[in-house]
């Protein structure tokens, strides 16, 4: 008994902010400088990871790069006149966001090596009570901004685990590895394989791509900004707002043939099947690349040396999938035994079932992960969720963007915060909770949007859908609606109580 009252009196007690935002990559980060732009001090930003940039700090594998136009790619607060060309490259990518957090003077509000391993609401202080590896935290409201590509997804397959060269993740790169003249498998054929297989085949002694579905791929339209373009971007007022404005508009037209009429993706998949057949001239190669099912049921990449990697002498497509893993190669379903001295693992993220989702324990006890496994990964507006009071989500379900930047999405969402945050200090408000009722309503007429789109009726499965079928993760509509959606905080939507107690006279 001594032992722990001794203990307890050794802990320092938590430490309270008025708002605490948990993860620092294009959503935290962005709304610690709006809040500290709007005057707000009492805020706290906890990062698991010794500096700022989230999945663009994580992702450092050969050839990583945006497929999203660079001119769209900064927040509208800071644009970047410096960017070297029109789809910038990952250390690139992360000097701006550092570069954002130096010249607004927010890293003072950072608590880097930081991880949160729990998240619980109490109902009774109306309080969350946050948990981490370097002390305990209380904020009256909480903002989980960890990202949805945060936690790397690895696959089940027998006997990964008995590997005895190296494995690891295209998230989790381990640059201590030396691949030249190696073995190399690479299982996945999404958006980080397309970059990783041509930077690493030229060295690879012989290297295996892993295909479980072909991908489409489009061309990657490369310009490199001269000096003068970067020098009038600087000094030219509102030019690259211009610019912007125009790549904006253009990736607004993918909703048409994404979600509004499907038929118009006719034009976007010739393209892509000429593509195909200028770069890959062998048949039999060719007709394991071609996808089978519609262009944009899952995500679309673009690439200018994917294809002409595939035709290597030393590259092999296999497409039978993987039996199992060995301690020093791989044996695919048709029983051929394939030596490897590494594997890559570019096999995406945990989205659907992120374990952020364990971390949060709402109002009623239970966590995140259960009331989404019971009901469905779903948000109100994508940014705050039933039974979690005075919580907000950033990039929560269906608040993603496959077409455009997704820094968009993380502003309208930080206007919408940035609202509610002085609506409940002007109207007194001391615990908000979005109604369950207008979550579900919400949801439905999501549901209707995307019930004609390519991503459910495509033919393929994606990382978009859950196991109810689905979409939880994608905006299934322009951008500029869901910006207007989120324009102003709705009070009306959430049961609120005040924080002063009138008493009558």
């Amino acid at each position: 008994m001594s032992d722990n009252i001794t203990r307890a009196r050794s802990e320092p007690p938590p430490r309270h902010t008025r708002i605490l935002i948990i993860g620092s990559g294009f959503a935290g980060l962005g709304l610690a400088v709006r809040l500290s732009q709007q005057g707000y001090t009492d805020f706290l930003v906890l990062e698991r990871a010794d500096d700022v940039g989230g999945t663009w700090r994580d992702n450092t594998y050969p050839g990583a790069a945006c497929d999203v136009p660079s001119q769209l790619y900064s927040y509208s607060f800071a644009l970047n006149p410096h960017w070297s060309r029109s789809f910038s490259s990952q250390p690139e990518i992360q000097r701006y966001i550092r570069s954002v957090a130096d010249r607004y003077a927010v890293r003072d509000k950072h608590i880097f090596g930081c991880e949160v391993t729990a998240a619980r609401w109490n109902d009774t202080a109306a309080r969350w009570e946050v948990q981490t590896t370097r002390g305990a935290f209380t904020a009256d409201i909480a903002v989980s901004a960890a990202g949805p590509l945060c936690e790397p997804k690895l696959p089940d397959i027998k006997g990964i685990h008995t590997f005895r060269g190296k494995i690891f993740h295209s998230a989790r790169w381990d640059h201590d590895a030396d691949l030249t003249g190696k073995r190399i498998a690479v299982i996945g054929t999404g958006a980080s394989a397309i970059q990783i297989v041509p930077s690493i085949a030229p060295a690879a002694a012989r290297l295996d791509v892993y295909q479980r579905s072909a991908p489409w791929v489009l061309p990657r339209v490369i310009h490199s900004y001269s000096r003068p373009e970067r020098f009038a971007y600087q000094h030219i007022p509102g030019l690259q707002r211009l610019v912007r404005a125009a790549d904006y508009a253009w990736r607004e037209t993918f909703v048409l043939w994404q979600n509004k009429f499907p038929p118009a993706a006719a034009l976007i998949a010739l393209i892509a099947y000429i593509k195909m057949r200028w770069e890959i001239r062998d048949p039999a190669l060719r007709r394991k690349v071609r996808p089978n099912y519609r262009i944009g049921c899952k995500r679309m990449l673009i690439s200018n040396d994917y294809y002409p990697a595939l035709g290597r002498d030393n590259v092999d497509l296999v497409t039978d999938g993987i039996k199992e893993i060995r301690e020093h190669s791989i044996v695919s379903s048709d029983g051929t035994e394939r030596a490897v001295d590494a594997i890559v693992l570019a096999t995406g993220f945990r989205v659907a079932d992120s374990p952020t989702f364990d971390l949060f324990t709402g109002r009623d006890g239970r966590t995140m992960s259960e009331v989404f496994d019971a009901e469905g990964v779903q948000a109100y507006k994508g940014t705050t969720v039933a039974n979690f009071p005075n919580a907000f989500v950033l990039l929560g379900a269906n608040a993603g963007f496959n077409y455009t930047s997704i820094i968009y999405a993380i502003e309208s969402q930080i206007t919408y915060v940035l609202d509610a945050i002085a609506t409940l200090e002007r109207r007194g408000v001391r615990t908000f909770e979005v109604r369950k009722s207008a979550q579900d309503n919400h949801n439905r007429l999501l549901r209707e949007k995307t019930a004609g789109g390519v991503w459910l009726t495509g033919g393929c499965t994606n990382w978009f859908t859950d196991k109810h079928g689905h979409n939880t993760a994608l905006w299934p509509d322009f951008s500029f609606r869901f910006r207007r959606l989120l324009r102003k905080f709705d009070l009306d939507a959430y049961e609120t109580t005040p924080s002063v107690v009138a008493v009558a006279d």
